[in-house]
């Protein structure tokens, strides 16, 4: 995280510390990316924290219930997506990020991060950064 922070601040990127959003901004991702799937297909797929196999949101792209981007094609659509306010946030941390002016953002400032979620402000498109990254993700997809 503080390489994160260290590397945003240097590209100019305005940084908002929002500490405790972790929960609400996982529920809104669920909201815009996997509403098409009943209770019971985000339990199949393990979207939530419960369970041997601890919930991940972006079970919903592995399980390839929705749409996306991943690999080397998911970086290059993340680092061409224009960019102005994003959320980030993580799998298992309530500490969140809002971030201004990010037009600068990409791949490359996300090296050491793992189970990292990027939104736009809208919720519009999506990348996220697994701990399987190579194996599962990264992932990039749109609402």
């Amino acid at each position: 995280m503080n390489d994160l922070y260290g590397g945003l601040k240097a590209k100019k990127i305005k940084i908002t510390e929002i500490p405790k959003w972790g929960p609400y901004l996982r529920k809104q991702w669920e909201n815009n990316f996997a509403n098409h799937l009943s209770n019971k297909d985000k339990k199949s797929i393990y979207l939530f924290d419960t369970g041997s196999y601890s919930g991940y949101l972006w079970h919903l792209f592995s399980y390839e219930k929705k749409d996306c981007l991943e690999g080397e094609r998911a970086k290059a659509a993340f680092n061409n997506q224009p960019k102005d306010n994003c959320y980030v946030f993580y799998q298992h941390s309530d500490y969140a990020l809002f971030l201004e002016n990010t037009s600068m953002l990409n791949t490359d400032d996300l090296i050491n991060e793992q189970d990292i979620y990027i939104v736009d402000k809208g919720f519009n498109w999506t990348y996220i950064q697994t701990h399987e990254t190579g194996w599962c993700g990264p992932y990039f997809s749109v609402k």
